[in-house]
């Protein structure tokens, strides 16, 4: 008796791990959440939504004078797709030997009539006065978001006769483009009581600023339209609500300079939401803020709850550094996400990819973040598991 119990015990035995076999994931736990950082590193994150995937793109991760690409069906697990733009394609405009190594940075790319647009600040190669900071905005075009992009010309978009970075674009229901982009802070002193209480502190003997800009593009992208407007600047008087948050590169000693830099612009009813970042990209105080216009190209008023995202060191947490956002929705839509670049004790000067929880309500902007701890997987998508079954 003994001896049949063992015999049937043995066969079940051999078919339960036959059918374990065939489904290897049958005892595994779905993995419902994700936690922050991702694992990507870039700088300057920015996210398209194409046919089911997702692109995240950004400065640095590993290109050689130019960009590359990583996909991914769930917001959470990115796939590298390899470099996907190259300096020295047939248009090229750039200068990969100028600082920087050519200062590619900030690409953000958008599908329009089944192109896709790459558009993307580097050094440009036309330079008499030597300048060291030389950026411009360039644009190039692809069949696929992996590429390969070509520039659209052998020249940046336009000249506005002083260095420009951080491209946005934004597509409006009337179907408009707008172009938004920093002036940057080269040779860009202005005076204000912060660059005053500056010198009388004998920090610095003057304060260089980024303003951001926006225009109208050309339909087929190949310039602009008018003149550009400013939209933001860092604030004059001291006693700006916003003065504080916005000069602490200045007032911690970092750098003698204020930055209002990538921007990135979305709709909600009938109000225009411009987030933008401040501070030294390379210090502990970058941060998040916006503002609010009922038209595209301004006037544009900066929340009283900014920054909405910052640092949180001084919470006990280990984030530092937290900027130059793009926006991204969950696969069902339904949710709303800031993704941003950061710092961490444990990457260090490395920037790496954050992914936060974003509400936008009665007109205010609120970040859940900066997170390391576990949260929800984005709504609509299956836990990785179950997906991969």
């Amino acid at each position: 008796m003994k001896r049949l119990v063992f015999v049937v015990f043995w066969v079940s035995s051999l078919i339960v791990g036959s059918l374990n076999a065939q489904n290897p994931q049958s005892g595994a736990s779905p993995k419902t959440t994700f936690s922050n950082p991702l694992p990507v590193q870039l700088g300057d994150p920015y996210v398209l939504f194409s046919q089911g995937t997702y692109y995240l793109y950004g400065t640095g991760g590993g290109a050689k004078k130019g960009f590359v690409t990583y996909s991914s069906k769930d917001m959470v697990n990115w796939k590298p797709e390899g470099q996907v733009y190259f300096h020295d394609n047939q248009n090229g405009w750039s200068d990969p030997k100028a600082s920087w190594g050519g200062a590619y940075w900030a690409p953000e790319v958008y599908e329009v009539k089944g192109k896709f647009y790459l558009f993307y600040s580097a050094q440009w190669k036309v330079n008499p006065t030597r300048e060291v900071e030389n950026f411009r905005i360039g644009v190039a075009v692809a069949d696929k978001p992996t590429g390969p992009f070509i520039d659209l010309a052998n020249q940046p978009i336009f000249d506005p006769g002083y260095p420009i970075i951080d491209a946005n674009v934004f597509f409006d229901t009337n179907g408009k483009a707008y172009l938004y982009y920093s002036r940057c802070c080269y040779k860009h002193a202005v005076e204000s009581e912060v660059a005053d209480f500056a010198r009388q502190k004998g920090w610095y003997k003057e304060i260089e600023e980024s303003w951001v800009y926006g225009v109208e593009l050309n339909p087929d992208f190949s310039g602009v339209i008018g003149q550009p407007v400013l939209l933001l600047r860092p604030p004059v008087k001291l006693n700006d609500k916003q003065a504080e948050w916005e000069s602490r590169s200045v007032t911690a000693h970092e750098v003698n300079r204020r930055w209002t830099e990538g921007s990135v612009t979305f709709k909600k009813g009938n109000t225009y939401y411009m987030m933008y970042s401040a501070n030294h990209f390379g210090g502990r105080y970058y941060a998040i803020g916006y503002a609010t216009s009922s038209s595209p190209l301004g006037p544009y008023t900066k929340a009283a709850n900014n920054p909405v995202l910052q640092q949180n060191v001084d919470q006990g947490g280990s984030v530092t550094g937290t900027g130059h956002n793009s926006i991204a929705y969950s696969p069902d839509g339904k949710e709303m996400f800031c993704v941003y670049h950061g710092r961490t004790a444990k990457t260090g000067d490395e920037r790496v990819v954050f992914m936060d929880r974003m509400q936008v309500k009665n007109g205010r902007i609120t970040i859940l973040g900066p997170t390391t701890t576990p949260q929800q997987r984005p709504s609509g998508v299956l836990p990785r598991a179950q997906s991969e079954r």
